[in-house]
């Protein structure tokens, strides 16, 4: 990225000598980010990450649609990029359903694609799934979920974000029409990402002033940006089979551990069919926003996966509509692997956890004796 901070500092829509050599470094990366999810360089769309891909995805097939009235489907379990584009979807007058997820042990967090063929009305124009949730780390049935969309004549979205990069992705064997990546998930910089477009697909643009990105986002490109996505897509697909399984490994290695170690404690969503890099557990009579502040001052950075609001903490919205009880939702913590992620950082999280877990509980006796009463029973 560096050349394109300095000495290349073109601008990719210039004729200009400076200007080609950015413009054939955009390609380059767009190359990359399509050879990363088995799609056709034309197809990718950058934009500023997976927030604006899932707006431009939204909000632009919406606008596209010729039906007098328009539907929308999504989840429960969505990233707030969805859903409160959704909430801003009902301010304008479309109608939008959002179907919940499996509660059963063993399907924690996943969506029944019989729950979207059944939502599905003549007026719908898109359905939104996201493929790795990204508190539990669930792989959603997208290929069979896309099937239903394509046999009602339905344009199927998906938010890749947590997956891309972490599990092999196919655009076209996933039979998706739009799909949404972010390059900071798989160790790109921040504030870059893309939007997959099938081929003949219409959305219309959210930001005019220029025939960027083929006429679908206008603006100057971000070359350093879109540099840094490229060589991160490349890095990612070179280096898929390896990460996963090692990171696996680890994530895999750091749940039993603490399962041994601390009393009481739950591995939440599907434990087969998530993502390698995420573990999403439980601690019932430790609130999770006291275990990661104290977490955080012994060095280890973890997720509440919930909002705080004057000062008390909303359990989160995945969480309970995959079925956890309020206060085990209220006690989660989202540990997340990856590249980077050392068997030595494993060892330390595993011993610093269980300390802060006890010492936590200790502070609420009323509040651990309920919870292991409720366990036994």
């Amino acid at each position: 990225m560096l050349p394109f901070l300095g000495e290349n500092f073109g601008n990719a829509g210039s004729v200009h000598t400076p200007g080609q050599r950015a413009l054939a470094a955009v390609a380059a990366a767009r190359d990359c980010v399509a050879a990363l999810i088995g799609a056709e360089p034309n197809e990718i769309v950058f934009t500023s990450g997976g927030t604006e891909a899932d707006n431009l995805a939204i909000f632009g097939t919406v606008a596209a649609s010729t039906k007098p009235r328009q539907h929308v489907i999504t989840t429960a379990i969505e990233h707030h990029a969805i859903l409160h584009s959704c909430e801003e979807l009902l301010r304008q007058g479309v109608d939008v359903t959002i179907v919940p997820v499996r509660t059963g042990q063993d399907s924690q967090g996943i969506v029944d694609p019989e729950e979207i063929r059944r939502a599905i009305r003549p007026e719908t124009v898109l359905v939104s799934v996201m493929h790795a949730n990204n508190e539990l780390g669930t792989i959603q049935p997208i290929e069979e979920i896309a099937r239903v969309a394509a046999q009602a004549g339905v344009s199927f979205h998906c938010d890749a974000v947590q997956s891309a990069g972490k599990v092999p992705l196919d655009v076209k064997k996933l039979g998706v029409d739009l799909l949404s990546i972010s390059a900071h998930k798989f160790c790109g910089p921040k504030g870059v990402g893309a939007l997959y477009v099938r081929a003949g697909r219409q959305i219309v643009p959210r930001a005019w002033g220029g025939h960027a990105e083929r006429d679908r986002r206008a603006g100057t490109e971000n070359v350093p940006g879109i540099v840094g996505i490229g060589k991160a897509a490349e890095l990612a697909r070179k280096l898929l089979a390896e990460d996963s399984a090692r990171i696996r490994s680890l994530r895999d290695r750091l749940e039993s551990s603490l399962l041994d170690r601390i009393s009481h404690v739950q591995v939440n969503g599907d434990r087969s069919r998530r993502v390698p890099n995420t573990s999403n557990l439980s601690f019932p009579g430790a609130g999770g926003e006291a275990l990661l502040i104290a977490l955080d001052l012994q060095g280890l950075a973890c997720s509440t996966g919930a909002a705080c609001s004057s000062g008390s903490t909303e359990p989160s919205h995945v969480l309970l509509a995959a079925g956890l009880p309020h206060d085990d939702a209220r006690s989660s913590l989202r540990f997340s692997l990856g590249r980077p992620t050392t068997e030595a950082d494993i060892d330390r999280a595993v011993e610093i956890i269980p300390a802060v877990v006890q010492r936590i509980r200790a502070l609420s006796p009323r509040e651990q004796e309920a919870t292991a009463a409720t366990h036994a029973r």
